[in-house]
């Protein structure tokens, strides 16, 4: 039975890459895990159910869209999230910090009021701080809550992200402030810095001082290579507390987390494997299949046959093809949960290497195939 607690366990480590558990009040979480990301409280194109019967043992929702619509008034009504969307699996909701960044043309930042804003649906204005960041998740009733930080866009301007990182750095503080105590709950703080290893560590070793239940590394997957990224984490990882869970925000494509998994990240999230499930991609254990192509017109095999949730091994490729440039929504929710179910067989496969101390040889056959 799970403990009531918000804890993290390591069990296990093969070289720098850990198997762990997390434990919250609404179930276990394994490590390294991948959140799917339900931004506005839904999986789009999934059953939660389904998504559930995946293998996710957590999700992701985000603060600014739910802030936005329904309003979190609504939500919190009904007793929270979970409640709201009918997900008994635990819930991380992102802070907001990003979406002000990438959504919003004009954005207005100070230290004392937090971001103020225009709705990317209507245009009204609104103003963000740390305080009503926590307070609407807290409405939220989520299970991990991020602090509001800055997430600057990319750049080279290191004077910029300093700024950047001061910001943080008090945001961070009001919000665990704000925060309270709840041993049921957890905060995390947001490492930014850029591609800049000092930044980056003035970063981190201020989030560790304030103290927090998890870190998570933002400001990547923002335009940066995968080199770049695969440099920050070789830079960073090894200063993070080993006791608290590793979490990278927006990451990633297989080969992203494969790549993050053996410097010891133990979270992830990415819209990827639902994006791309609407787009008309299939990612599998053989390499990734576009669907759109008509190579698969009379392709009868199904897309994985091992697949039983909703018998999706009983649809084949060129039916699928067929759905798709019909502009059928059945071809979205077919491909978004074979997604789904990829990227999970993909984190169970990693974590039972990393018991097995088989991670590398795992590593190796599949960093250059998924």
């Amino acid at each position: 039975m799970f403990k009531k607690k918000f804890s993290f366990k390591l069990l296990k480590e093969d070289c720098l890459a850990r198997a762990g558990k997390i434990n919250t009040h609404r179930g276990e979480i394994d490590t390294p895990a991948f959140m799917p990301v339900g931004t506005r409280g839904t999986i789009k194109s999934a059953f939660i159910e389904d998504v559930i019967q995946a293998g996710s043992q957590i999700i992701l929702s985000n603060t600014y869209h739910l802030m936005i619509r329904p309003g979190t008034t609504r939500i919190k009504r009904v007793g929270g999230l979970h409640k709201f969307m009918n997900c008994n699996l635990p819930i991380l909701t992102d802070s907001g910090g990003f979406q002000i960044m990438s959504l919003s043309k004009f954005v207005k930042i100070n230290k004392r009021d937090g971001a103020t804003f225009n709705s990317h649906l209507d245009g009204k204005k609104i103003t963000l701080s740390p305080e009503k960041s926590i307070r609407i998740q807290k409405d939220l009733n989520s299970d991990i809550l991020m602090v509001l930080d800055e997430c600057p866009k990319l750049t080279n301007d290191k004077n910029i992200i300093s700024k950047s990182i001061n910001l943080s750095k008090n945001w961070a503080e009001r919000s665990k402030i704000e925060f309270g105590s709840n041993s049921k709950k957890a905060l995390f703080g947001i490492v930014q810095g850029g591609i800049y290893k000092d930044l980056r560590l003035e970063s981190l070793e201020a989030l560790k001082e304030i103290g927090f239940d998890g870190y998570a590394l933002g400001g990547l997957a923002v335009g940066e290579t995968q080199k770049q990224m695969f440099n920050v984490l070789k830079d960073i990882v090894p200063f993070m507390p080993k006791n608290k869970p590793r979490y990278l925000m927006g990451v990633g494509t297989p080969s992203d987390i494969l790549g993050a998994v053996k410097m010891g990240i133990d979270m992830f999230d990415c819209v990827m494997p639902t994006r791309s499930g609407r787009t008309g991609l299939a990612f599998t254990w053989n390499g990734r299949l576009n669907l759109r192509n008509s190579k698969y017109k009379n392709d009868d095999t199904p897309i994985n046959e091992n697949i039983s949730i909703r018998n999706l091994n009983a649809y084949s490729k060129s039916y699928i093809n067929h759905l798709i440039n019909s502009n059928e929504i059945l071809a979205s929710m077919i491909l978004t949960m074979n997604n789904i179910i990829f990227y999970q067989e993909l984190m169970k496969k990693i974590r039972i290497a990393i018991r097995t101390n088989t991670f590398n040889v795992f590593y190796n056959k599949y960093i250059n195939v998924i």
